[in-house]
């Protein structure tokens, strides 16, 4: 397995995308999410419900603590459409 920091991560992402290894990303020397290739174009059910989930919750938390209601991010998406 691989350590990197978010910097070096970010800096060299291409390169890394096209490694074979596991790559820990770390920030101030904790670690901060992993990076896992994969070979394969289809993510079984359970992976991409578990990313749903997370992603999810994340999103709700961000969206609670800045008091933004999920309407009004609706809104603004239709409102950046329009603009198009």
């Amino acid at each position: 397995m691989k350590v990197v920091t978010v910097r070096d991560f970010r800096d060299h992402a291409s390169e890394m995308f096209r490694s074979d290894d596991v790559i820990l990303v770390t920030r101030e020397g904790s670690p901060a999410g992993f990076f896992l290739p994969w070979d394969t174009p289809e993510l079984p059910v359970e992976v991409r419900r578990e990313v749903f989930l997370r992603l999810s919750e994340q999103i709700g938390t961000q969206l609670g603590a800045k008091g933004v209601s999920e309407s009004e991010v609706m809104d603004d998406f239709a409102a950046s459409r329009n603009r198009r």
